[in-house]
């Protein structure tokens, strides 16, 4: 019986060892890899904003967070200010986040100060390939679904099957509903966030990180 315990505690120890080397080896290499991701992240963010507000000749003058609640439920929403090289206001690009089919949809969608889309980008998608990942194109000017131009002050964008006039992704309307969504609500954070500025100096909503 002894030589039984004996192994076995021989084995528990050895497992132990190698969960803690194997955990020292993960840290060493989350640690290596965290500064190249995130600049990496940075820099797909700051093409992401050239893009979708129309340039590259740009300055991104503030970078806001704003929380509304939609529905009951609160959403969280990037705000990034654009002026051109002579300080003129060019609107703003909005991280928007929703739920998609299959998870979180979050898009990136750049307005100018009347309200007029001028261009969007997908940041993050899990739907299903072939369908809701089509988003990214399927929107875009000169497609089906083209919202790009579209004053959301006027209006927000509907699909066709809810009595709107934009086409929904062939077979994946709830993508294309939870699309559409994100940039209707991107712009009513847009749209506070300028209220907010023209007629006080600060709100409990609005946390300012320029």
């Amino acid at each position: 019986m002894k030589k039984i315990e004996s192994s076995l505690l021989n084995m528990v120890l050895v497992l132990v060892g190698t969960a803690f080397v194997m955990g020292g080896i993960l840290a060493w290499i989350n640690h290596i890899t965290e500064g190249p991701i995130s600049q990496q992240a940075e820099l797909t963010l700051a093409n992401g904003i050239r893009e979708v507000m129309g340039g590259e000749k740009l300055n991104v003058v503030a970078n806001d967070t704003i929380v509304k609640t939609f529905d009951g439920k609160e959403y969280t929403f990037i705000i990034h200010h654009a002026q051109d090289r002579r300080k003129r206001d060019l609107g703003a690009a909005v991280e928007s986040t929703t739920l998609g089919f299959a998870d979180n949809l979050k898009v990136l969608v750049g307005f100018n100060p009347e309200g007029e889309i001028l261009g969007y980008t997908i940041l993050q998608s899990s739907e299903t390939p072939g369908l809701g990942a089509k988003a990214d194109k399927w929107f875009q000017e000169g497609q089906k679904g083209d919202i790009i131009g579209r004053n959301l002050a006027d209006k927000d964008l509907e699909v066709k099957k809810n009595g709107g006039d934009v086409d929904a992704i062939t077979a994946s309307t709830i993508t294309s509903r939870a699309f559409l969504k994100a940039i209707n609500q991107a712009y009513k954070a847009y749209a506070n966030k300028k209220e907010v500025d023209g007629h006080s100096s600060a709100s409990q909503q609005v946390k300012n990180n320029s």
